[in-house]
């Protein structure tokens, strides 16, 4: 079975505590795990407004969660989200290396590190 990376981003109801919050992302985790999926990394990004109101909401707790898991995850997790009334967007995406590889740099740290030396290389030319 042929495993791919992806990563799943959702945004919950503001309506909710942060307890609700994390019990309903370790349900998400564990549809995920049944369903044979290795979590890389998650990302809490906490309450943000949206681009545009979504059910009369005008804010959403998003989270990020990055996984490798066999090609038949997306149906399972999709139907996860959509029985779940605290879930209001979500969206599953299949990365490809050079996705995975701004990923990881990203999580190192490496992204802010290119940004401060490139800072200071302009702040020394002039």
């Amino acid at each position: 079975m042929e495993l791919r990376n992806y990563e799943t981003v959702f945004i919950l109801t503001p309506l909710l505590n942060e307890v609700q919050v994390g019990e309903t992302v370790e349900k998400f985790r564990q549809v995920l795990k049944e369903n044979g999926a290795e979590i890389i990394h998650e990302e809490n990004w906490g309450l943000r407004k949206l681009a545009y109101p979504i059910q009369k909401k005008s804010t959403g707790f998003y989270v990020l969660v990055e996984f490798k898991a066999p090609t038949t995850i997306v149906d399972p997790l999709e139907i996860a989200y959509r029985r779940d009334e605290k879930v209001i967007r979500f969206l599953t995406t299949v990365l490809d290396k050079h996705a995975v590889s701004y990923n990881e740099r990203r999580r190192n740290g490496e992204m802010n590190q290119q940004k401060q030396a490139r800072k200071e290389k302009e702040a020394q030319a002039s």
